[in-house]
């Protein structure tokens, strides 16, 4: 008897954790739909990954795009539309300034991506996989979603969605045999950095300096582990830093004596 091959869609896979999860499962053989802004980079690890994974499928997507989004299921060929492992990694930070001083079109882009975006497609997977009784929804968070620091404002917030999110979806699943799992990467180095300083590379070189962060190939581990485990085995979250990296002290700030 064969077996089941899964297929797996993976949001945010041109680069950094989205790109690494794809390199990771096409080493299992699995079936792949690669989710991205952009066709070229998407295209260019279609390409890479031919000759491991069972098959790729590329879609160019807006997370924003929410009749894109809701209507990505039927727009695929209908022998991929079985989804059996969504991972939810698009997701940007966008900015470090202070709340008074942000820009709402920046908040606004990180609540479209990192909430909207996910929500929506989630909820139009997630009646195939309740019907076919089989799935796994992996989300990747961010210690920012439990650990405030200055500029993590809505960033932050939109984290802390997606862990709550991922709280009641399994709440709400209980009696089936869907998994949700939630990851929370803190300091890693991926393009995470150069987004959220709009391209500036000695901004964004400058967060990982003196440090040994989290790699992309790390969280991507991490994410195949969770999906690996036995059908009865859940893992709700798992909170992942680098060794140099702690939870920050509190700040108070002091009246001069």
């Amino acid at each position: 008897m064969k077996t089941h091959t899964p297929t797996i869609l993976i949001t945010g896979a041109s680069s950094g954790f989205g790109a690494a999860c794809a390199r990771r499962f096409a080493r299992d053989g699995a079936r792949l739909i690669l989710l991205a802004r952009s066709q070229r980079p998407l295209q260019a690890l279609a390409d890479e990954l031919a000759g491991q994974a069972e098959a790729v499928l590329v879609r160019v997507l807006d997370m924003r795009d929410r009749a894109a989004v809701l209507g990505l299921r039927e727009d695929l060929p209908p022998e991929w539309r079985d989804i059996d492992i969504l991972v939810n990694n698009a997701g940007l930070a966008l900015g470090v300034a202070p709340a008074h001083e942000a820009d709402l079109e920046d908040w606004e882009q990180m609540v479209e991506t990192n909430i909207l975006g996910l929500i929506r497609l989630t909820r139009a997977l997630l009646p195939g996989m309740v019907a076919r009784n089989r799935g796994h929804i992996i989300n990747i968070g961010s210690t920012a979603a439990s650990w405030p620091y200055p500029g993590g404002n809505a960033y932050g917030g939109s984290k802390a969605f997606v862990a709550q999110f991922t709280r009641n979806l399994k709440a709400d699943l209980v009696g089936t045999a869907l998994r949700v799992s939630n990851i929370e990467p803190g300091l890693a180095n991926t393009n995470f950095s150069k987004t959220r300083f709009k391209g500036d590379a000695a901004q964004a070189d400058a967060v990982y300096a003196g440090t040994e962060p989290l790699r992309a190939e790390d969280i991507a581990q991490t994410v195949h582990w969770i999906a690996s485990q036995p059908a009865h085995v859940n893992i709700n979250s798992v909170e992942i830093m680098p060794t140099c990296q702690a939870w920050a002290g509190w700040a108070v700030d002091r009246a001069p004596t």
